[in-house]
């Protein structure tokens, strides 16, 4: 596999973690370099884990897998983007987050959410039988970069216009969801 397939990969996987980085960071307002770090190296670490783990896993139960991740997907964004949109509506405009997406379960559940297609691929390479470790680099480094991106135009959305991009915000992580079944279910 090249490069440029690889990379292509990459970015495809990296998107729904560049669309959390902005939702997520949409509230945050003024980024602190820890946030930003934080976020980027788990979604990197996860998006780069889980085609390994996928992977090792694909030999043995990949068929019994593939049938419900889509769903844990669309629950773990779906839930986050409830309380993303309830935090969004109860809190005064100028009142800080009561919990950081960037800290504890859940940046734990933000990168398990974002990273659980990236498992399918590792299905899919041991089906191939591609040697897993560069492609899983690749992954991660992508991810991690767009992450890093994704977090500062979210900062940026988010000093602009406020409760307005929260609510996005919010609306976003369940249209990934959703989108995440919908691909399942029209594959």
């Amino acid at each position: 596999m090249s490069f440029a397939q690889l990379f292509a990969i990459a970015v495809g996987l990296s998107m729904d973690a560049f669309a959390v980085a902005v939702s997520a960071s949409v509230a945050l307002g003024k980024l602190h370099p820890r946030q930003v770090f934080r976020l980027s190296f788990h979604f990197g670490l996860f998006q780069a884990m889980m085609p390994v783990i996928g992977w090792s896993l694909g030999r043995w139960v990949g068929h019994y897998v593939v049938s419900w991740d889509h769903w844990i997907a669309f629950a773990l964004l779906t839930l986050l983007g409830i309380k993303a949109i309830r935090e969004a509506l109860e809190r005064d405009e100028d009142e800080p987050l009561a919990h950081d997406p960037t800290k504890g379960a859940r940046m734990v559940m933000l990168s398990v959410a974002t990273s659980i297609d990236a498992l399918a691929i590792g299905f899919t390479f041991a089906m191939l039988k591609v040697d897993i470790w560069y492609p899983s680099a690749i992954i991660g480094v992508t991810t991690a970069t767009l992450t890093m991106l994704g977090m500062r135009l979210g900062s940026r959305l988010g000093e602009r216009f406020g409760r307005r991009m929260e609510l996005l915000g919010g609306l976003v992580l369940i249209g990934i969801g959703a989108k995440i079944v919908l691909d399942h279910i029209l594959a």
